[in-house]
């Protein structure tokens, strides 16, 4: 029988996250596949660049524009440019892993099936906050919603051609139901896990880890901790981290470190007290059941996919207000509570990459005729 010649779609690599541990799950099942995306960025990846180096990356024709990265935001009408400009016609199987940049838009033959690994809906074009506050400006206002409502109707047109959809998440599987009118199956994304528990002891301290960015509020976590005292460890980069950086130099609580290791951010997760995660409408939010598998509990706000990473009085606890008084509360009423860094663990080993490994094979075994 000969074997399945497959490809492999995503946005782009310019910045190391959750939809691209994924994509390094999804190429160690097809190591041989290539993978076709908008751009990549070396330096911008940084230390990340290593693990993609090796492999056979095929950009669009928008790689080759100076600032390409910087670009691809602003010049989205060329979305649709970029994902209808790759041949993917000798393949059997495509499989894109699609948010931001609508990479589920490429076009594959009907002989050909093609499963999209949906990370979200474009949060831009169906009112979720999003990472800059571009509508405080008039003109990009009006650019962006003229832009937006084609990009609305393309995005329909483009999730009619995919023939399977992967949620990564129940809150993501219900936002394709809402804008697409498609079913979507769950299988949650990998994160990392350790293979024992660590045994460190824990310190006297809280950590926020998530790019800073306004819909994941990070000053409101620095501003209840250092209003209860609280010693605050804030990691992460994004456009607010000057003001993230500035009330950091203000309060002897909070303590900025910006990009770290993968190793020290490990030693973080093993000895806070707790992770607080204040992002408002998550796709999935993979960060507390990162901290869960470090054995540390999470102080999340109710939303988005929090609900699912997160196990209340288990592995945390959410507050329900965007606010300081709500935040605090939380933070006093955790403080009153025991919790189990096994507990933690044991609920995190659920989302290790050998079982999202495992279901992907299920489900491409399942759809393949």
């Amino acid at each position: 029988m000969k074997r399945q010649k497959v490809a492999l779609v995503h946005d782009y690599l310019v910045t190391f996250g959750g939809a691209e541990r994924v994509l390094l799950a999804l190429h160690e099942i097809w190591p041989h596949a290539p993978v076709y995306l908008a751009i990549y960025n070396p330096q911008t990846l940084g230390r990340h660049w290593h693990k993609f180096q090796h492999w056979d990356l095929r950009p669009s024709w928008f790689q080759k524009l100076p600032f390409a990265n910087r670009l691809i935001s602003p010049f989205r009408f060329l979305l649709p440019y970029i994902w209808e400009s790759f041949d993917l016609s000798s393949y059997d199987l495509v499989i894109s892993s699609s948010a931001w940049a609508m990479s589920k838009a490429v076009l594959t033959p009907s002989t050909s099936k093609h499963v999209c690994y949906c990370h979200t809906p474009p949060r831009f074009l169906y009112g979720y906050p999003g990472a800059r506050p571009w509508q405080h400006h008039k003109l990009v206002k009006l650019y962006a919603h003229f832009i937006n409502h084609h990009l609305r109707i393309y995005d329909y047109l483009s999730s009619q051609r995919v023939d399977y959809f992967i949620a990564n998440s129940q809150e993501v599987a219900r936002r394709i139901q809402k804008f697409w009118r498609r079913q979507a199956q769950v299988i949650y994304p990998p994160i990392d896990i350790p293979a024992v528990l660590p045994s460190s002891p824990k310190r006297n301290f809280y950590l926020y880890v998530s790019r800073l960015v306004s819909y994941k509020h990070p000053l409101l976590a620095a501003k209840a901790c250092h209003h209860l005292r609280r010693h605050l460890t804030i990691v992460g980069q994004g456009p607010l981290e000057k003001k993230v950086a500035h009330f950091a130099t203000q309060s002897p609580y909070i303590h900025y470190l910006g990009h770290i290791s993968d190793q020290r951010l490990h030693h973080l997760y093993q000895q806070a007290k707790a992770l607080i995660f204040p992002a408002e409408s998550e796709d999935l939010g993979m960060v507390p059941l990162e901290a869960a598998a470090w054995g540390t509990p999470t102080i999340a706000y109710y939303s988005g996919g929090a609900k699912e990473t997160v196990r209340p009085q288990n592995t945390g606890l959410f507050f329900s207000k965007l606010t300081q008084p709500s935040l605090i509360h939380a933070i006093l009423k955790f403080e009153k509570n025991n919790w189990s860094a096994k507990i933690c663990y044991q609920w995190a080993r659920r989302f290790r990459k050998e079982n999202f490994q495992k279901a992907i094979r299920r489900f491409v075994a399942q759809h393949r005729a």
